[in-house]
C-alpha cells in the first residue's frame, strides 16, 4: 500500500512534467477518454502498463471526467517466477487486475518458433480485445509511449516500403464496439525508466520463452540508429515523431485513404 501511495504522489509530483502534464494533454489532444468510457487497460507486467494503470487510477481521482477501468492481464505462459514478480509488481501498486491464463508461447512456438513475434503480438491483442468485450469495455487502452510511435515509423519506412505510424486511437477492425487508445503517446521512455528505478521497481521484460536468447530485432536497430542519432541533433525523434502530423499530400507519389487511392501516378 505504501508504495502505491509513493508511486502516485510521484507521478503528480516528482515527475510531472515528464508524465503527468503529457499523459493529460494526449488525452485531451485526441479525446481520448470521455463521459461513461469503462477502460479496458492492458497489463503485460511491464515497466509501461504499470505507469499506464497508476495514471489512469490517479486520473480517477479528478473530476475532469467520469469513467471506470478494468485492470486486464493475459498469462501467456510464463515461467514461474515471472509470474510472481508480475503478481508481486500488482499486489505492490494496489492493482486489481484479472489475470486470464493462456498457453500463447507453446502455440505460438509451434506455429512460427524462428519468427514468433508478430504472431504473438497479433494472438495477443485478439485475446485483449475479446476480453475487454466480456467486461463490457468500450476500449482498450494500451502502454505505446512516445518511442514505440517513432520507432513504428522507421521500421515502416525502412523494412515495410510504407509510411505509416501508430496512432493514438482507432476503431478495432474486428471489435465494433470497442476503440484503442494510447494514453502514453507524448510520454518518453526514459521518463517511465526513471519512475520504476526511483521506486526501484522490477517489471517484466518481454519474459518470452520462445525467443529468449534471440537479441537481434530490427526494433532494437531503429532504436540504437535513433539513439545515435540523437547524439548530433538531440531533437532529431521530435522531428520523426511530427512527421506523422506533417504531412502534405501534395508532396506524396501516391496515398491510400479509407480504401480510396490517389496521387501523382493516377
Amino acid at each position: 500500500m505504501q508504495k502505491a501511495k509513493t508511486i502516485q504522489r510521484d507521478i503528480i509530483k516528482t515527475h510531472r512534467k515528464e508524465l503527468w502534464t503529457p499523459f493529460i494533454k494526449a488525452i485531451k489532444d485526441y479525446h481520448m477518454i470521455e463521459d461513461g468510457d469503462r477502460i479496458a487497460v492492458a497489463m503485460s507486467g511491464g515497466k509501461d502498463s504499470l505507469l499506464l494503470a497508476c495514471l489512469l487510477r490517479e486520473l480517477l481521482q479528478h473530476p475532469l471526467v467520469d469513467f471506470e477501468i478494468v485492470l486486464l492481464s493475459m498469462d501467456p505462459g510464463y515461467r514461474h517466477f515471472h509470474r510472481k514478480n508480475m503478481e508481486n509488481n500488482f499486489k505492490m501498486l494496489n492493482l486489481d487486475v484479472k489475470i486470464v491464463d493462456k498457453r500463447l508461447f507453446e502455440i505460438v512456438g509451434k506455429a512460427s518458433a524462428e519468427y514468433p513475434c508478430y504472431l504473438c503480438a497479433k494472438m495477443r491483442r485478439g485475446i485483449l480485445y475479446t476480453l475487454a468485450e466480456k467486461y463490457g469495455c468500450n476500449k482498450l487502452a494500451l502502454g505505446h509511449h512516445f518511442d514505440d510511435v517513432i520507432e513504428t515509423n522507421l521500421l515502416n519506412l525502412f523494412y515495410a516500403g510504407t509510411f505509416k505510424t501508430m496512432l493514438p486511437k482507432l476503431k478495432a477492425d474486428n471489435f465494433d464496439n470497442i476503440e484503442l487508445i494510447r494514453p502514453l503517446y507524448y510520454i518518453k521512455e526514459r521518463s517511465v525508466i526513471n519512475l520504476m528505478q526511483r521506486q526501484e521497481l522490477i517489471p517484466l521484460d518481454c519474459a518470452c520463452s520462445v525467443s529468449a536468447g534471440q537479441t537481434a530485432s530490427k526494433r532494437k536497430e531503429i532504436k540504437r540508429l535513433i539513439a545515435d542519432l540523437k547524439k548530433n541533433n538531440p531533437d532529431i525523434d521530435k522531428s520523426i515523431f511530427n512527421a506523422g502530423r506533417n504531412v502534405n499530400l501534395n508532396h506524396v507519389i501516391r496515398w491510400e485513404l479509407n480504401g480510396e487511392t490517389g496521387g501523382f501516378d493516377d
